[in-house]
């Protein structure tokens, strides 16, 4: 940890250092090499090695815009994946002049976080301040953020999480078995919460659909220490009587995850308040309809026709998990008519999500600042 704290500011100075004699405010058309971006850190995840939340959206920009620690024009940083000191980069990124981008996500409130929400959401209520130019991931991320953090100085805009829409594609040549239905919850599950209520809806559709099996994919993360909290899981798992229908894949890469969602049928999100998960775009994108927690902005994501909410009121002192008998209920009237829920998923994930208009959008919103001028 100290390594990694130490490396946080010498990387700062170094990259401002580097930046100060090099940056300068072009006006008129700017090129697409004029634009160089920085993510915060001093290396990007390449999509086969392990990574979830924000990072992985740098995956996606850095293939056009690569990590540019040395030198760099824009200053990007996503609030669910900040570096250690994340203001003070902004900060002297301000004062040599570069612009700064922040793609908002969800924030901290009381019910999820516990004590110390507002001081987990101090940095992220300086970056929007300092910002040029704020992406709110979907309609929920800007209400709860103009709650928590304020409202932006500067000009914002909502853009949903994007999805490479040629590599995650449906199973060609795969029909859903009425007898061995596969349900998915993946993520990275910091709630135990999440996983119970799948075991509870694998629990109630095994009469109708005695071969029918669970996928938990992802890390275990309510517990410190993850051997504990998949301790905790087998104890879930036997006590419903489950066990042997349940697979635990642990986490995942980028690459792995078009395989593991064409083997599934249905995914299951049981997160409750989710402001906007990517894995939710990448189902839809391979054909797989969505039984879901209907609160935060997945409902934005999943719309009317590509699977079935669980109805859930807002709530900012606690946590509502979704109730375990309705979702199974709509895991059921989702396998009535998987065929057409499936095609809507797809659809709706190539006309509302793939990520090639995602990136010509940045490189309209990096272009104009560096055009303009930070603010």
């Amino acid at each position: 940890m100290a390594l990694k704290l130490l490396d946080s500011i010498n990387l700062g100075y170094i990259w401002t250092r580097s930046l100060l004699p090099t940056y300068r405010r072009w006006h008129g058309k700017v090129k697409l090499g004029d634009i160089r971006v920085f993510y915060g850190f001093d290396t990007v995840p390449t999509p086969g090695e392990k990574a979830f939340g924000g990072i992985i959206k740098a995956q996606d920009l850095a293939k056009v815009f690569p990590n540019r620690p040395c030198g760099a024009n824009i200053l990007y940083l996503i609030s669910s994946a900040l570096p250690y000191f994340a203001v003070r980069m902004a900060r002297l990124a301000r004062r040599a002049g570069a612009g700064i981008v922040v793609n908002q996500n969800g924030v901290a409130y009381p019910g999820w976080f516990g004590q110390g929400w507002k001081r987990h959401n101090r940095p992220m209520r300086a970056l929007l301040r300092l910002a040029d130019h704020v992406i709110y991931q979907s309609r929920f991320c800007k209400i709860s953020a103009d709650r928590f953090l304020g409202k932006p100085r500067c000009s914002w805009e909502i853009l949903y999480n994007p999805v490479d829409t040629q590599t995650y594609i449906p199973p060609a040549g795969r029909q859903l078995s009425m007898r061995t239905p596969k349900l998915l919850i993946a993520g990275s599950h910091w709630s135990r919460y999440r996983p119970r209520v799948a075991l509870e809806v694998l629990k109630r559709i095994l009469p109708d659909y005695p071969r029918a099996r669970l996928i938990i994919a992802g890390g275990l993360y309510w517990e410190k220490d993850q051997n504990k909290s998949r301790s905790q899981l087998i104890n879930d798992m036997n006590r419903l009587g489950v066990a042997e229908y349940v697979d635990v894949l642990g986490p995942y890469s980028q690459v792995d995850a078009v395989g593991i969602f064409q083997r599934s049928d249905i995914l299951l999100h049981t997160k409750y308040n989710d402001p906007c998960p990517r894995l939710v775009v990448e189902a839809l994108a391979c054909g797989l309809p969505v039984v879901y927690s209907a609160t935060g902005g997945v409902p934005e994501l999943v719309g009317k026709h590509a699977g079935v909410g669980v109805p859930g009121k807002l709530d900012w002192q606690r946590d509502h998990p979704p109730d375990s008998v309705k979702m199974a209920e709509g895991v059921l009237k989702v396998l009535a008519d998987r065929q057409t829920f499936a095609y809507a998923a797809r659809r709706r994930a190539v006309a509302r999500f793939d990520g090639k208009p995602w990136l010509q959008r940045h490189k309209t919103i990096f272009a104009t600042i560096c055009s303009q001028g930070p603010g």
